[in-house]
């Protein structure tokens, strides 16, 4: 398999981050993940600061190797979420929900390579002058928020325009996808929806068996009327928000009206209040397996396609 830049720059054994999914991604996953060789990610979310450190010595707890932690910039506890991973020298903190430029200067002095999901190429070149590290192209295959572009269109562009590593996310779940990202230019992938299985990762039973279930239309976008869509499975609630979206509701009362469902999904397992999070390729996640095999399955399938498809170079 070919060297990844990104890899060897953060001293993880394979070009596998898992993705910093809100109420999800915990300090037992990301450990679990980064003892298998990937990249760990702890999501900060909407969490205050306590939280947030207590997640990250956990995981320094569980794990030696090196973890991420990611920020959402629209988070009311930003700003000290921010001062807490300059304190606790994560190694890797990855951003999303707007422009990280105000707290560069605070990471990279702390010795913290930063990261930011890109939904585009105007992102990317201004990640690209704030002096990110690496850009994380996100396609909206994704589960979560989403831009507009597919994985396929948003990558080699991206590749194309900056100068620094492209990791790929969005509609990836197997060697196939790992392959077809290496493809266009990508020098690492990000899975979330693949984790979600994961015998490591703590959501309800609920959501992990409404996730093994899901067909190939299992997903739907809502909340593009507010600005910021959101892939989830559909169900009670999803069905509900998409009706009264584009009605005379107010933008209050329809935000107000998703308030607080991601956490009847991961906690409480509400399968027809909560907002089950998953991307399109949640179809392909059949089995429920440790991070380590799930890894490991992902990079030796890679090899498998890798070496399939040299035949077309001879």
């Amino acid at each position: 398999m070919k060297k990844s830049k990104i890899a060897e720059m953060l001293g993880i054994k394979y070009p596998v981050f898992q993705g910093g999914m809100a109420w999800v991604a915990d300090a037992e996953l990301a450990a679990a993940v980064s003892n298998a060789g990937g990249l760990g990610i702890i999501a900060a979310g909407n969490a205050d600061g306590d939280y947030v450190r207590a997640q990250i010595r956990k995981a320094k707890e569980l794990t030696d190797k090196p973890f991420g932690l990611n920020i959402m910039l629209l988070s009311p506890f930003v700003e000290e979420v921010a001062q807490i991973a300059a304190e606790e020298k994560v190694a890797v903190v990855t951003t999303g929900a707007g422009n990280p430029a105000k707290y560069m200067a605070l990471w990279k002095e702390a010795g913290i390579k930063v990261i930011p999901v890109v939904p585009s190429i105007t992102f990317a070149k201004i990640a690209v002058r704030n002096g990110a590290t690496a850009v994380i192209a996100e396609g909206g295959e994704s589960g979560g928020h989403i831009g507009e572009l597919t994985t396929m269109a948003l990558v080699p562009q991206v590749v194309d325009i900056v100068d620094i590593p492209v990791i790929a996310a969005g509609g990836i779940a197997d060697g196939r996808g790992v392959a077809a990202a290496f493809a266009l230019g990508a020098d690492a992938v990000q899975l979330g929806t693949r984790f979600l299985s994961a015998k490591e990762c703590n959501i309800h039973e609920n959501y992990k068996k409404k996730v093994l279930k899901a067909g190939d239309t299992a997903t739907v976008v809502t909340g593009r009327r507010l600005g910021h869509p959101v892939r989830s499975i559909k169900n009670q609630f999803a069905r509900e928000y998409g009706k009264i979206e584009y009605t005379d509701i107010s933008d209050q009362e329809l935000d107000d009206f998703a308030a607080g469902r991601l956490r009847m999904a991961v906690v409480d397992g509400d399968e027809k209040n909560g907002c089950f999070l998953a991307g399109q390729i949640a179809a392909m996640v059949n089995e429920e397996q440790t991070c380590k095999e799930i890894i490991e399955d992902l990079m030796s399938d890679t090899e498998r396609v890798l070496k399939e498809m040299a035949q077309y170079s001879e």
